[in-house]
């Protein structure tokens, strides 16, 4: 087993930390999971960022090793875990097409085996847990927008499979562990995210079309770039997440949480280029298999439930991403 433990692991303080939680997170220096470790290390909490390094980087939570409250450890989540928690947080997976697609069985190991650790871990412990799940559970949608009783229509046997059923079948698990042992689950399907500790290789439209414009490289738009995409800046994501956990109501879910304000790709590249200055060019390439061609969240279950909703817009969020990736290049 590989162990890389930044920090020493102890037990809570009876005095200063009898109000606050003890939060183990799954893929916690990824992209997400890095702004949630944040999120409740603000709050006062003990945070334990759990990694493999596969797709995400140590850079993302470098800052945080100071923290007396944070540790980062190295292990991978089809490994069996071993921790005294009061929430878990399952973020552990590779997300962009890229990575997902380089390993295909590794994926289906880490949405199956990594939820069942999960879980199993949460029957042991009568803790609470939140499934970060994926609008790519739709699949390439024949309803527009998309709501939460949608079933999907997923290609079982495509490239983009490994992760799709990997992401359906986790469902499926959430909710028989919580109708076989009473979980408290909860499962957010994730729509397009953008943000600050993207992973600059990922091959995600947002990061990919930035470093480009950055770097004064054509900005290649696959397919005739009409398809569409809504982008929820991660900041928010983060709060319509803490929310769902929150929520008094043991509301199971699927729960659509994303922006539904809808642009095409070509939109996006030409807002990327007027934000940037770049004098890049835009440059055309085929569609990838099953690439869906409209993606939109139906929120209208997170407005009721959570009243929740995004509040920054492209522009705003474009700028932030923008500025960080700037500094990073």
């Amino acid at each position: 087993m590989d162990w890389i433990i930044h920090k020493a692991y102890y037990k809570k303080e009876e005095s200063s930390l009898m109000l606050k939680k003890r939060i183990l997170i799954t893929g916690g220096s990824g992209f997400i999971g890095s702004h949630i470790c944040r999120h409740f290390l603000q709050e006062g909490h003990e945070v334990i960022c759990l990694d493999n390094f596969s797709t995400s980087s140590r850079l993302n939570v470098l800052d945080l090793i100071p923290n007396p409250r944070f540790a980062l450890i190295k292990l991978d989540v089809t490994l069996p875990l071993h921790f005294e928690v009061d929430e878990i947080y399952n973020l552990a997976c590779p997300a962009s097409p890229i990575h997902y697609q380089n390993d295909p069985i590794k994926t289906i190991k880490t949405n199956i085996l990594g939820i069942m650790n999960v879980l199993d871990l949460a029957v042991c412990l009568n803790t609470k847990v939140l499934h970060a799940s994926t609008s790519e559970v739709y699949g390439d949608p024949l309803i527009h927008p998309q709501k939460e009783d949608y079933w999907g229509n997923v290609n079982p046997i495509g490239k983009r499979s490994c992760y799709d059923e990997g992401k359906r079948c986790a469902e499926t698990l959430c909710f028989d562990f919580h109708r076989q042992y009473g979980v408290d689950v909860r499962v957010v399907r994730i729509f397009n995210t953008y943000g600050p500790h993207m992973h600059p290789l990922d091959g995600r439209v947002v990061s990919n079309f930035i470093i480009q414009a950055l770097q004064g490289k054509d900005i290649t738009i696959y397919g005739d770039g009409q398809q569409t995409r809504s982008f929820c800046y991660v900041d928010d994501l983060i709060e319509g997440i803490v929310s769902m956990m929150r929520m008094e109501d043991k509301f199971i879910g699927p729960m659509n949480l994303g922006n539904p304000v809808e642009y095409t790709i070509l939109e996006l590249a030409e807002k990327i280029l007027s934000l940037t200055g770049s004098k890049s060019k835009l440059t055309f390439a085929p569609l990838p298999m099953d690439d869906p061609k409209q993606r939109k969240p139906d929120i209208t279950l997170a407005k009721s439930k959570l009243g929740w909703e995004p509040k920054i817009n492209l522009e705003e969020g474009l700028k932030k991403t923008i500025a960080y990736f700037r500094n990073r290049l």
